[in-house]
């Protein structure tokens, strides 16, 4: 292998001073930058395939592999290195940069696999970010001992992977989404190449198509940042049959809502939660199965629910004095506290004199506030992801036990008998492993066909005689076939869901990917 040529002219000492800040200032661009992709990448595969431990896992295994090939390819560029930095950065920055978008639309287009085109893109934007700080510490050598090199340069890139890794879910996902971050992480690198030519403009005097592809990666990445709103539209307006009329990225999910003629409904991360022609089907059977029969239930806690359909049900009792709302997202309760059209839809519950709204983590929340409740509504996603699965725990169970009052009730969301039908009896022995009695049954939502739940409490539930209120779904009668499960959705074997293996959150994705293939 030939020696690298000398990257630079010998400067004088307060010019090698101002470079040797400028390329660290690089190096922290950079190092942000390639985080920025992972975690982008990472987030975007857990909202459009799920199971966000997984996803987030192979993307990080697959990157990381990737720069250590990246970083092994560097030793076979030996001359030029500036102006191969230029390069590998506007590759990076346009690569990087448009990767989510990209993914996104081909996600929701199908024109190609989505799983194979990530890993590919992931495993791309990885051999060239693994290519940039070993070429900068090859610039930076000749004014730099080796010992001082190495520690500034990891030092500071380190420290830009700190800063967005701050910075990524607290600001920049929930406020300008996952393809306007890749976009400005993109030209941020861009930037950095642009910076680069003008440090070494008499180096590189005269490489007019390095100044030429610069200027045109600016043009690209600025048009991809004004039209990300408009990809992200066009994209979604693939993914669903109706009109959106609502949507964002919280620091948490993604919240769509559609509207097709008098059907309005919710999806996060696409998972669909509710139609507002059959939602009462839902709500009616999670809240008064357990609530009727109850006249001295006074104070009830809902834990999830932000859409308030629940607390509208709940609000029917006129018994029930206050009702305690915990839910950990505030863009889903400011959403439906504040639009009309869903106001509508949940009777305005959340205004109610009578409700008081709690944006946390409901296990935090239950452990730092010592309140008892005669009636607990747990009305959480499906257990899809171990963040989800830890409230589907017995170590979770035990500790909403806690807060029941001495012949309080809750009633659990608990997934498809039939569908994930070792899922919901997973969820009952949890319960049962937890010190409850329960009593599980089922209803028929059309949007979701047969959906369970569990009513568990200290004491033994029987089905209440009567309604005090008209409902539109629920008799007594019916209401008593509700806790007969026909063969096909029997009891059957299953592990209770304990927080160290969390064997649930396995189950339900198998159960579940059986039902989409």
């Amino acid at each position: 292998m030939t020696p690298d040529a000398p990257p630079v002219p010998p400067p004088g000492a307060s010019q090698a001073g101002r470079l040797q800040l400028a390329l660290l200032a690089s190096v922290f661009a950079v190092a942000a930058c390639g985080l920025a992709y992972e975690l982008v990448a990472g987030a975007l595969a857990s909202y459009l395939v799920g199971d966000s431990v997984t996803q987030f896992s192979t993307v990080i295994g697959t990157y990381l592999f990737a720069m250590g090939v990246g970083s092994w390819l560097s030793k076979f560029i030996d001359r030029d290195l500036v102006g191969r930095f230029v390069q590998i950065e506007l590759a990076v920055g346009l690569l990087g940069g448009f990767a989510a978008t990209v993914l996104f639309l081909v996600f929701a287009s199908h024109a190609a696999p989505f799983q194979p085109l990530l890993y590919l893109l992931v495993f791309a934007v990885g051999v060239l970010v693994g290519l940039e700080i070993p070429l900068v510490m090859r610039i930076l050598r000749r004014e730099v001992a080796f010992r001082d090199l190495v520690a500034r340069v990891l030092s500071v890139d380190y420290l830009g992977a700190l800063a967005v890794s701050i910075l990524f879910p607290l600001f920049l996902a929930p406020h300008l989404g996952l393809i306007r971050t890749g976009l400005l992480f993109g030209l941020v690198n861009v930037l950095v190449a642009v910076w680069a030519l003008h440090l070494f403009r008499e180096t590189l005097r005269g490489r007019r198509g390095l100044h030429a592809a610069a200027g045109a990666s600016v043009l690209l990445l600025c048009g991809g940042m004004a039209g990300a709103g408009e990809l992200t539209r066009l994209a979604e307006g693939w993914i669903y049959a109706d009109d959106i009329i609502h949507a964002e990225t919280s620091a948490y999910q993604r919240i769509v809502v559609t509207r097709w003629r008098d059907d309005i409904r919710l999806f996060l991360n696409q998972n669909l939660q509710f139609s507002s022609r059959d939602e009462y089907r839902y709500h009616e059977a999670l809240v008064h199965p357990g609530l009727a029969g109850m006249p001295w239930a006074r104070r009830v806690l809902v834990l999830g629910g932000g859409d308030g359909l629940a607390v509208r049900e709940i609000l029917r009792h006129p018994q029930v004095e206050s009702v305690t709302l915990v839910d950990l997202d505030p863009a889903m309760t400011r959403l439906f506290s504040s639009a009309p059209l869903l106001r509508r839809l949940n009777g305005d519950a959340l205004a109610s004199p009578r409700v008081r709204v709690i944006n946390a983590d409901a296990a935090r929340w239950l452990e730092e506030n010592p309140d008892v409740f005669d009636f607990v509504v747990a009305d959480f996603p499906d257990p899809s992801s171990y963040a989800i699965g830890k409230l589907y725990s017995t170590g979770f169970y035990r500790l909403l036990a806690r807060h029941l009052s001495a012949r309080g009730r809750a009633v659990i969301q608990a997934t498809s008998p039939f569908y994930a039908r070792k899922s919901f009896w997973a969820i009952v022995a949890t319960l049962e492993e937890a010190g409850l009695a329960t009593a599980p049954y089922h209803a028929l939502v059309p949007s979701f066909g047969e959906w369970g739940f569990v009513i568990a409490g200290p004491e033994p539930y029987r089905p209440p005689e009567r309604y005090d209120l008209p409902l539109r779904f629920l008799t007594p009668e019916i209401t008593a076939g509700l806790f007969s499960f026909p063969a096909d959705m029997a009891r059957l074997p299953a592990e209770p869901n304990r927080l160290n293996s969390q064997s649930l959150v396995r189950t339900f994705e198998q159960e579940w990917r059986g039902v989409a293939h």
